[in-house]
């Protein structure tokens, strides 16, 4: 059996099979961050994201951006469990051939990010590679009652997310603002129930919570947000490597959450009863059922939009990284 048999969450389910974690760990793995117990007050989040030159992006790419996203994407996920970023360890895997100059600019990316949310960048490890190769690991934390986990959706729970979706392999992917302040408005002034940043694609990372919080949902078409760039509703529904939060609230919170006028924050659906399923009302009204990852998933082990959210990072079709668990 090959990986491309099992599937990226099909390898991961093997891991998950095998882990087991003692009582200092409040939440392994299955969500944006690992939840380690700290103190009375706090918890610990700790998070790791890889990416791969030809899978995340491209060898033409600004080095700069380059790195700037390797640590971005970490803030991200502290983000969507509701917490701060604190401490960061780098390693790099580097080809033999790559000049100093652009080693640098990497590093002036990465640094320059890291300065801007006053992240620790406390040590890491560099090796040879054939392809450049950056691994970041954080250490975050967060309030015991602001933690937010995929977990926690409930039947008429009302959806958000911020930002607009679609288009991504078109800059956004490398030049995204982690949402980090709009998470901390978020916990700091309302009850979010469940939270993910989307780095799937709208459906995939939606059907995670559906899974985790037993329940069904809808979408409404006419409230997706589509970028500039977006190409139609298909592509924000399955666009990887967006970044931004997706979360819900309950509907008394939700109407607060949009009168509040700091960010801009948008209404895409509701929470229904698992029955249901993941489904979408299009401009006339009509029903679709969504294939999502909380079902397809439990059929085949594949995900749902393998291939799309690689091709939208590098133009590829084909999923070559695997997410971490």
């Amino acid at each position: 059996m090959r990986l491309k048999e099992i599937g990226e969450f099909g390898l991961i389910k093997r891991f998950q099979e095998q882990i087991k974690t003692d009582r200092s760990v409040f939440k392994g793995s299955g969500d944006d961050c690992a939840v380690l117990k700290l103190d009375n007050a706090d918890y610990e989040l700790f998070t790791c994201d890889m990416i791969i030159e030809g899978v995340d992006f491209r060898k033409t790419d600004n080095l700069k951006d380059v790195g700037r996203k390797a640590l971005a994407v970490s803030i991200s996920d502290i983000a969507a469990c509701g917490g701060i970023p604190r401490h960061a360890l780098v390693s790099l895997g580097l080809p033999k051939n790559m000049l100093v100059r652009q080693v640098d600019l990497l590093a002036k990316g990465l640094f320059d990010l890291a300065r801007e949310y006053k992240i620790n960048i406390v040590g890491g490890d560099i090796s040879r590679s054939d392809k450049l190769i950056i691994d970041v690991s954080m250490l975050g934390e967060v309030e015991k009652d602001k933690l937010c986990l995929r977990r926690g959706a409930r039947y008429g729970d009302i959806i958000m997310i911020t930002g607009s979706l679609g288009g991504s392999i078109k800059g956004k992917h490398l030049k995204f603002n982690p949402r980090l302040d709009e998470a901390r408005f978020l916990v700091n002034n309302f009850k979010i129930h469940s939270m993910i940043d989307i780095s799937d694609g709208l459906i995939q990372d939606l059907g995670h919570i559906l899974k985790q919080s037993s329940c069904g949902a809808v979408l409404y078409e006419s409230l997706i947000p589509l970028s500039k760039e977006a190409k139609g509703v298909e592509e924000a529904l399955c666009s990887g490597e967006e970044f931004e939060l997706l979360f819900t609230a309950p509907r008394d919170q939700a109407s607060k959450i949009i009168k509040s006028s700091k960010y801009h924050f948008r209404v895409i659906g509701e929470v229904m009863p698992e029955s249901f399923g993941l489904r979408l009302i299009d401009h006339k009204s009509r029903y679709s059922k969504l294939a999502s990852l909380y079902s397809a998933e439990a059929r085949t082990g594949r995900s749902f939009n393998a291939g799309y959210s690689a091709e939208a990072r590098t133009g590829r079709s084909f999923k070559a990284g695997y997410r971490h668990f």
